[in-house]
This record gives C-alpha cells, structure tokens and sequence, in this order.
C-alpha cells in the first residue's frame, strides 16, 4: 500500500483511539492485503481492569476471530503509539506482515525506542515496519491527554 492509504487508515486507527477515554486514547487496526479492516482496538485496561487490554492485543483478536485462526499472515496492523513489549511479543507471534505505528515511545517502545522485538534477529518471524506515518498527530493527541490528567 501507498504512504497515503497508510495515512487514511491512521487516520482512522486515532479516530478508534478517541473510544478509549478515560484510559490513553490509543487505536489500534488489522487490515488485509486489500485494505479490509478485519479488527478494531482501543485501550481498555481501565475499563476492563485488564492490564492486556492494549489497543493492539484487542485488535489482534478481533481478527483472529473474523479469520478464524491465529495466523495473521497478509496483515497489517496499524496503530496510533509504537508498542511496548507485550504488544511487539504479539505481533510477532500472530505472524502479522507488516506494523505501521504513529508515535514513538521513548518511554516503553519495543520496536526501535528502547528495545526492538520485532526485528530481532533471533525470532523466527520478523514483520516489516512503517514508523512515523501521522507521528504529529498522534503525539499531540497523546499529550494533550496526559496534560489534562496532570492537572
């Protein structure tokens, strides 16, 4: 897919992270190869009182679900914040082609920040990786968020 198709579909992935208020507004999407949304996530840990209930792990079982298997293969995910560990770790193992992310997060990012899990050499499946597409307005989404709960 193209930079642009990229920037659509982030686009939408922030629009499902707005779902996740109160909790970090983090969206998340699985699509295929031609473009079909198969999962949709947002955060719910406090609404679930799950603390795996990332954005990510949801829209990874949604389609799983919709597909019928844990295979992801010919997928992508998209979503608004580079994933921290848990979420790479799920990645990986769903077999998912490809992880397009938004924002860094030099806090607890797993793909390139502080670790890289995805690509590590030593796993046996590696997705290509798209970083940065809409990275201004997912962080200013996520600092806006953080700023009003600073207050």
């Amino acid at each position: 897919m193209l930079r642009r198709e990229w920037s659509r579909l982030m686009a939408l992935a922030l629009e499902e992270g707005e779902l996740a208020l109160p909790d970090v507004p983090i969206g998340a999407l699985v699509v295929t190869e031609e473009g079909e949304i198969i999962g949709r996530g947002h955060n719910e840990r406090e609404a679930t009182g799950d603390p795996t209930a990332h954005a990510e792990v949801l829209a990874i079982r949604a389609a799983a679900e919709h597909v019928g298997e844990w295979r992801l293969t010919g997928c992508t995910l998209v979503v608004t914040l580079e994933p921290c560990t848990m979420c790479a770790g799920a990645i990986v193992l769903s077999r998912l082609d490809r992880l397009v992310f938004a924002a860094y997060d030099e806090k607890a990012g797993a793909v390139g920040s502080l670790w890289d899990v995805v690509r590590d050499r030593r796993l046996n499946h590696r997705p290509e990786v798209v970083g940065g597409v809409l990275a201004d307005e997912a962080g200013a989404r996520l600092r806006d968020f953080f700023i009003g709960h600073r207050s």
